[in-house]
């Protein structure tokens, strides 16, 4: 009898720790499975989502379902302090002509009065890459057509806009109840946000359903979300706008993004 029990203890013992394995490589594996991202990045899961808007504005038209890949999105707008970096490591010469005393004045304000191309330079830097028009749009709506980051109605204590009457950037981060539905903020406001796309008014009447990566060049760069000297209608999430980029504006800012592994299926 003893011998049976003892058996069977040692049967169970060595049973629960086969199951202890187990579910520690199932969460393992779990663990590999999932993309890393970056610290200040949050995720936008493939899948398709709702792009533009059918109003008055035909530049927005027409509304669609829009399949993008999965990406990684930086949380805020860039900063000075992290463009002080970039310029401190790379001795890169901004057109504005900006000093490292100058950025790290105001180190968690978004960088503005940047070019195109100096924002790519910095988001190719940092190993990244500017979002296209249709992942900012995603990043900032979210899948079902909203139309601010918080949802369809407009609310002034959300975003930095015309309404709020600051007159100026604020540090990045300052309205968490703005935040999009993936967590993005000052997605509307603040800044308007360089986009890698070049613009053309008429590019959504053509465009592809999976990936859309904008017009052939053209002449200008899109911008989304509006800045501080915007109204509410330019805040909108399918809001599209441009800039010929070639002088410092000090309503313009950016963030990058950052291509993820697709495993899921559409």
């Amino acid at each position: 009898m003893m011998t049976v029990l003892f058996t069977y203890c040692l049967f169970a013992k060595r049973l629960s720790t086969l199951l202890l394995i187990i579910v520690f490589l199932g969460i393992a594996c779990v663990s590999c499975s999932q993309p890393t991202v970056p610290e200040g990045m949050v995720t936008v899961p493939a899948g398709w989502f709702l792009m533009g808007q059918n109003d008055d504005r035909r530049s927005n038209q027409p509304q669609r379902q829009v399949y993008l890949d999965a990406y990684a999105i930086d949380r805020t707008e860039v900063t000075n302090a992290a463009f002080s970096k970039f310029v401190t490591q790379t001795r890169f010469q901004p057109k504005r002509g900006w000093d490292n005393m100058t950025l790290s004045q105001q180190a968690n304000e978004p960088v503005v009065g940047v070019l195109w191309s100096e924002a790519d330079a910095y988001c190719r830097w940092a190993g990244k890459r500017l979002p296209s028009e249709a992942e900012w749009e995603k990043a900032a709506r979210g899948v079902d057509g909203k139309i601010y980051p918080w949802g369809h109605t407009w609310d002034s204590a959300k975003a930095n806009t015309l309404e709020r009457e600051i007159w100026g950037v604020l540090p990045v981060g300052s309205f968490p109840d703005g935040a999009s539905p993936y967590g993005a903020l000052d997605m509307a406001g603040n800044v308007a946000e360089w986009v890698s796309d070049y613009f053309e008014f008429d590019y959504y009447t053509y465009a592809p359903d999976r990936n859309p990566a904008g017009a052939e060049k053209v002449l200008d760069h899109g911008l989304r979300g509006g800045s501080w000297a915007s109204d509410a209608e330019a805040a909108k999430a399918f809001f599209r706008d441009s800039s010929h980029s070639v002088k410092p504006n000090e309503r313009v800012g950016f963030r990058c993004a950052l291509t993820l592994p697709d495993e899921n299926e559409d």
